[in-house]
């Protein structure tokens, strides 16, 4: 079967519609790519080896990938997931091959499609049959230098790419590119201190030690804490991060003195401290995070409402990040209103609110960053970052907020070949959403025309201080 790839995918179906979008479009396809949060590793650029192989490039490291998989039956330890050991890449894109239809319809599966057809002029459906014969056109094209790391970024259009680093990281990957004069593209580090401030984290107490270490003060010591994180940050923004992202259950914030505060984290390192006083903990380092941010200017992302590590049983055969992380319900306005009550009107504090609970964009964030200057409205994420929750994104936030408080897409993807999909996905779907603006009267041709081009550019450049 023809591999499809339509080239007014995801625009609408009523031809007067339909034009305006693939007009809008056309001003922005080829517009550079700004990525402020993702996870590519900077190795993967410094290095610049070669990509391994077509099931270690599309299918062992991309979770929306072999979740479906699992779900179907496929054991995840035959395609190299986590701590699986090493397995043959053949096998493991035959059974990715061959369960091709599953991802009909998915985000993945419009991923996918992208990439095998403009990446590698594949012209088939993966499929039992083609399996063989597709693989072998991909990895035929990985030995030749135009598909090194470094020659796709260029090729991407990336202008900016944010990784995510431990605080303790020392960066050095980050300065290497920074130094090497034949590499022109920006990659940022960004700070990511969630295994530091939350005591139920595995390793809490090894880290606070190794970050007191750092700092020459004792491990229980709270003022040494504190400024043993500031000087991490400055260490980031040393090597040009701009921003600050914290992965939380929930967004609870409370406003402790610093003896409560102090009470709690003596009791944390010690491992002492129950699953109440450990919510009251990181809910106070969550809102102290932000009066750092309102000080040394990194803007604050919040990514909360994921049940981590579902499966038990997978997790501690394969380890984290192996697709069993679940979505849960968030609510924002009562749970961050202390951080913003002490911080919400400050200047330098930009704050990015994330979710996967599609019920709260036009019910809490958008009424929130309407109001708020510190506020923005994060891009649809992870589960939701698709054409149709993008469109519903869309219409959730624009009524209450309009287009000007939001973070401009984010990917958030581990899967380096996967960026420019889904920037150009995001890029269609806004098109589309303005050009039924602009049809229905709404908004004029020339007001369309230029929101499109901020949503890809100056937004995102205004909202991460680029």
């Amino acid at each position: 079967m023809k591999l499809l790839l339509d080239p007014d995918r995801l625009f609408p179906t009523d031809p007067a519609t339909r034009d305006i979008a693939r007009g809008l479009y056309e001003t922005v396809a080829q517009l550079p790519i700004i990525s402020p949060h993702g996870h590519v590793a900077p190795s993967l650029l410094l290095d610049d080896e070669p990509f391994a192989d077509p099931a270690d490039l599309f299918i062992t490291y991309d979770h929306y990938v072999t979740r479906l998989l699992h779900a179907a039956g496929v054991d995840l330890s035959t395609l190299g997931v986590g701590r699986s050991g090493a397995v043959d890449p053949r096998e493991a894109w035959r059974t990715f091959a061959s369960h091709w239809h599953l991802y009909a319809g998915t985000a993945s599966g419009y991923w996918l499609t992208h990439e095998l057809s403009t990446l590698f002029d594949i012209e088939v459906e993966p499929s039992a049959e083609t399996a063989d014969a597709v693989y072998d056109q991909i990895a035929a094209r990985l030995g030749d230098p135009a598909y090194r790391p470094r020659a796709l970024f260029e090729r991407f259009g990336i202008a900016v790419l944010a990784t995510t680093d431990d605080p303790m990281d020392d960066l050095a990957a980050h300065a290497a590119l920074a130094a090497d004069a034949s590499f022109t593209g920006r990659v940022l580090p960004t700070f990511r201190p969630d295994g530091y401030l939350d005591p139920t984290a595995p390793g809490f107490t090894e880290r606070i030690e190794r970050l007191a270490e750092s700092n020459g003060t004792a491990p229980d010591d709270f003022a040494g804490y504190l400024a043993a994180l500031e000087a991490r940050r400055a260490h980031f923004i040393a090597h040009g991060a701009v921003s600050a992202d914290h992965g939380v259950l929930e967004p609870y914030t409370v406003d402790l003195t610093d003896d409560e505060a102090s009470v709690l984290f003596r009791r944390a390192v010690a491992g002492d401290l129950d699953a109440a006083g450990a919510r009251e903990f990181s809910g106070n380092m969550l809102l102290r995070m932000a009066g750092m941010s309102a000080r040394d200017g990194l803007v604050m992302t919040v990514h909360p409402g994921v049940f981590r590590n579902h499966s038990s049983s997978t997790y501690d055969r394969l380890g984290p990040d192996t697709g069993h992380d679940i979505p849960v319900a968030t609510t924002y306005t009562e749970n961050i209103r202390p951080l913003l009550e002490k911080h919400g009107l400050e200047p330098r504090l930009h704050l990015v609110l994330f979710g996967i609970d599609e019920t709260i964009y036009s019910r809490e964030v958008a009424p929130l960053a309407g109001f708020y200057p510190s506020v923005f409205i994060g891009a649809p994420w992870w589960f939701i970052d698709a054409p149709d929750a993008i469109l519903r994104f869309r219409a959730a936030v624009t009524e209450t907020a309009g287009f000007y408080r939001g973070s401009g897409f984010i990917d958030d993807t581990r899967a380096f070949l996967s960026i420019p999909a889904r920037h150009d996905m995001a890029r269609r779907v806004d098109s589309a959403f303005l050009a039924r603006l602009v049809r229905e009267g709404r908004v004029s041709l020339a007001a369309a025309e230029r929101i499109s081009v901020d949503l890809v550019d100056a937004i995102p450049r205004k909202t991460f201080k680029l």
